[in-house]
């Protein structure tokens, strides 16, 4: 329960090793594919982090070997997250950036195809921001968390601001 099959140091080398390369295919997958979890993508995760499960123990079933294991990739994650706040180089390489997809109701298709991203779910993304065709959208941005934020012209914003605003009056009594 306690003995180490291995050096606690091959376990966090290990985890660290694991740790880049996933980051790294998963960069590498899209944006899509960390902010919009299909269950296909679900699926993929799960078996994922069992096919390398044994990779980073190096068959070691100890306590103290996934104590040592879980230690590293919660450190390891807080590490990237806090250098990533402090550099913006580095945030750029490790979490994207964010990326035009319609800019004045021209769509850039080449975007969409470096980030893997349907016009099924780009469509889906637009209806649930109130917006049924591309040129209705002023500005449409994919996020670097595979969220899609879409802006839509002055003229049709205003006219829905002006219907909320009418349907959240209420008379005084």
């Amino acid at each position: 329960m306690f003995n180490l099959a291995v050096p606690w140091w091959e376990l966090v080398l290990r985890g660290v090793v694991v740790y880049a390369l996933l980051i790294i295919l998963l960069r590498m997958t899209g944006k899509r594919q960390i902010g919009q979890l299909s269950p296909f993508d679900l699926v993929l995760l799960l078996i994922l982090s069992n096919s390398v499960q044994n990779s980073m123990n190096a068959g070691d079933n100890s306590l103290i070997g996934g104590l040592i294991s879980a230690v590293t990739l919660v450190v390891l994650n807080y590490l990237v997250g806090l250098v990533t706040f402090k550099s913006r180089k580095l945030e750029e390489i490790v979490e994207g950036r964010p990326q035009v997809l319609i800019h004045e109701g021209k769509l850039f298709e080449d975007v969409m195809l470096d980030a893997k991203l349907t016009q099924h779910e780009l469509d889906c993304a637009l209806r649930q921001a109130g917006y049924f065709a591309i040129e209705e959208v002023k500005l449409a941005i994919l996020e670097n968390n595979g969220g899609i934020s879409a802006q839509g012209y002055s003229e049709k914003q205003s006219a829905d601001s002006q219907l909320k605003k009418a349907s959240l009056k209420r008379p005084f009594n």
